[in-house]
């Protein structure tokens, strides 16, 4: 998967403690720049050389293919045995999902009074189902080790979210769009061929196929990310033929970029004040910091491919597209914040300038 969503196992298990976070920082550097010029790149094209004509069957055909693909390589990517293995953090979980399927959406609904005043309508359901979203994986473990939080709880409760997200989403979506006119309830079906019955497939012959996918990461990563990259040409390229860029006033991306920074400073805020009101111990409390901030872009895209029509989906996406950036950015500075605020950072600081 895509550098800030795939699985990555058990971090424990992969590298040695100091190897690990070494490059997990090494990880965090390089999130940004690639993917996301691509994406931007992806975007250009589009409106530059839309799929038109003939093309577009052809589009639908490999798109469709492509979020089978994306959701069967999730399927024997998630780690049964670190979620059974986790169990014992329930409460942990429990808020981490909360964060996730409750706390998001009721913000994303107390947005409402935004649309049509500030957003256009299209972009307001695209926060609105942003919120939806499940966790991402990797980026939440890369940031809890950094920080200093419990990574075996962080791969948990995010495989979790993960896990749950292919079915919550939808009937979150379902039930919170429906009277706004952005879901037709039959896409619900088509989510279950396209989405959950790969997933299910995946996990399935996880213990056949899992470690021979473990060992072509690097291989599958390409597969994963050109993927996303299809699906977001197909959804811009339909959003471009239906006059995008002309449905958008001047100034609402700028719109979309702060409030979805207000949306992840709230959730931020509400997570850790949530932590520290349950009496979690600091790993614990990062752990729910960065798991329960996180919104999966590898995940959003597919499904709004499924849920929404083509001529919605570009528009959709945008504020998905701006909050996956604005989360890397602001939680990679959050982490670096917590590290050096570790105890062990304390100590090791407070002895250096004693013997200086």
């Amino acid at each position: 998967m895509i550098r800030d969503d795939s699985n990555i196992g058990n971090p424990g298990s992969q590298y040695p403690p100091g190897r690990h976070n070494r490059v997990m920082a090494t990880l965090l550097r390089r999130l940004p720049d690639g993917f996301t010029l691509a994406l931007l790149a992806t975007v250009a094209l589009a409106s530059l050389l839309p799929g038109r004509g003939a093309l577009v069957p052809v589009l639908g055909d490999a798109t469709a293919l492509a979020v089978a693909l994306l959701f069967f390589l999730h399927g024997v990517r998630l780690p049964r045995e670190a979620m059974v293995g986790g169990l014992a953090h329930w409460r942990l979980h429990l808020a981490v999902l909360a964060s996730s399927f409750v706390l998001f959406p009721l913000l994303g609904l107390a947005l409402a009074p935004l649309a049509p005043r500030v957003l256009p309508p299209s972009l307001y359901l695209g926060l609105l189902f942003l919120t939806t979203l499940p966790s991402t994986v990797q980026a939440s473990i890369a940031f809890t080790s950094i920080a200093g939080g419990n990574v075996a709880a962080a791969l948990c409760s995010a495989s979790l979210s993960s896990l749950l997200g292919t079915l919550v989403t939808p009937l979150l979506v379902g039930l919170m769009m429906r009277a706004h006119g952005g879901l037709s309830l039959n896409a619900l079906g088509t989510v279950a061929l396209q989405l959950v019955l790969p997933f299910l497939a995946g996990q399935a012959l996880r213990p056949l196929i899992g470690g021979w996918i473990a060992r072509r990461r690097a291989l599958l990563g390409l597969v994963d990310r050109g993927s996303v990259l299809l699906m977001v040409y197909t959804t811009f390229s339909a959003a471009m033929v239906a006059g995008l860029w002309r449905q958008l006033p001047a100034g609402a991306l700028a719109v979309t970029a702060l409030v979805a920074g207000l949306l992840l400073a709230a959730v931020l805020g509400l997570t850790t004040a949530l932590a520290r009101l349950l009496g979690f111990a600091r790993a614990d409390e990062i752990t729910l910091v960065f798991c329960g901030s996180k919104k999966s872009l590898v995940a959003g895209i597919p499904l709004a491919t499924v849920l929404f029509s083509s001529d919605q989906t570009g528009l959709i996406v945008l504020p998905l597209m701006v909050f996956h950036q604005i989360q890397l950015i602001v939680c990679a500075a959050l982490a670096r914040r917590y590290a050096a605020r570790r105890p062990a950072a304390r100590a090791a600081a407070a002895l250096a300038q004693a013997a200086g």
